[in-house]
């Protein structure tokens, strides 16, 4: 599922590999290097053109540019970015597919990169890696039979510097080639008993290939009870697919409390907690983790329609299970045989911010 690995490495096939950058704009054969203007010029001032003179883009409060725009038909095979850590949930990622005006990538910047906290976590996953100091990458496939346009929004009030690379092969995809899709929602607080709902009536035949989630923790005890559910093919009060919790959904067990260690941060190919970040006794009163599920090996289809939620339920005494009302906020991956479709209220400024912990920050 994800493309070429070791095993098909070694086969031809009649494809280009192109690059779209601050380098190479357009990707065209030929066409990098020849920035004549950029912040790099004055660092290049010894050496002229052709040494790193555009590296990165720069984005205004409140714009959204492109970061690519291609016009034939290929697959994305890997995304490289990187910019400043405290702008990591200021700026929302979108791709469109084919011409669709709708977009079927719609997330925050370092959430689709399993960093939904502002602050970095080590991610050494199979489709997602994020490595020192916000290097992130991506290897999810994403075919196209016609286009592709990718963007970014600057939902912040200071300009935002971007470097990134998107670099793609040519040619024509499989009749069943189908689209890549990520979704963000959140809610902060949890309404009382309700379920997060991650996806919600996806229309079409496609599989479910991945979730990440920033969890933040709003009271005191255990937090990871609730189970992840799966409505498939017209499954209506009660889903085909039910977990037993929420740390056994994410591959872990007993509350991720390794004895004498407590909460245990891990980083497999397919799933992790990369990031548990405890409360300083100060400002930051909350425990927050990070936690991500690829269901490639396992992805989970369906051929009408697809739901997807996840319970939030501690302990209360009893002993019983204590509803919570937590912050949650899903990034959720799946292929789809459509290039757009129902999606929640697009993220912005307020719903993407992350608390300030109490203190006087800058809006950036």
């Amino acid at each position: 599922m994800l493309g070429s690995d070791l095993s098909t490495l070694h086969r031809a096939r009649p494809a280009t590999t192109k690059s779209i950058s601050p380098e190479n704009p357009t990707g065209a054969a030929g066409g990098g290097a020849r920035a004549t203007e950029g912040q790099g010029k004055e660092f290049a001032r010894d050496l002229g053109l052709d040494w790193k003179i555009s590296p990165r883009v720069t984005i205004e409060p409140g714009e959204t540019i492109t970061l690519a725009d291609i016009d034939e038909a290929g697959r994305i095979t890997h995304i490289w970015m990187t910019t400043l850590p405290n702008s990591w949930r200021r700026l929302i990622l979108r791709a469109y597919w084919d011409g669709d005006p709708e977009p079927a990538v719609e997330t925050p910047y370092g959430d689709f990169f399993c960093n939904g906290w502002g602050t970095f976590a080590q991610v050494s996953s199979a489709p997602v890696a994020a490595n020192p100091h916000g290097g992130f990458n991506a290897y999810w496939p994403m075919p196209f039979h016609a286009g592709a346009t990718f963007t970014m929004e600057n939902t912040s009030g200071v300009p935002l510097p971007l470097y990134f690379q998107i670099t793609y092969e040519t040619g024509d995809q499989e009749a069943d080639a189908s689209y890549f899709h990520a979704q963000w929602h959140r809610d902060n607080p949890l309404d009382h008993l309700q379920p997060h709902t991650l996806l919600k009536d996806i229309e079409g035949c496609g599989h479910y290939a991945g979730t990440y989630l920033a969890w933040g923790v709003n009271s005191n005890g255990w937090w990871g009870e609730g189970e992840m559910r799966f409505f498939l093919d017209g499954d209506n009060e009660y889903p085909s697919i039910c977990g037993t919790g929420t740390e056994d959904y994410f591959g872990g067990a007993w509350n991720f409390d390794v004895p004498g260690a407590g909460y245990t941060e891990f980083s497999t190919p397919y799933l992790g907690m990369p990031q548990v970040i405890t409360p300083d006794g100060r400002y930051s009163s909350q425990q927050r983790f990070g936690m991500y599920r690829w269901h490639v090996p396992d992805p989970i289809r369906f051929t009408k329609n697809l739901t997807v939620d996840i319970q939030a339920l501690g302990w209360r005494s009893g002993p019983r299970y204590r509803p919570l009302r937590d912050d949650i906020a899903s990034t959720s991956i799946f292929y789809l045989d459509r290039t757009s479709t129902n999606r929640p209220p697009p993220p912005d400024h307020d719903t993407m911010e992350i608390d300030a912990d109490g203190r006087p920050m800058p809006d950036s």
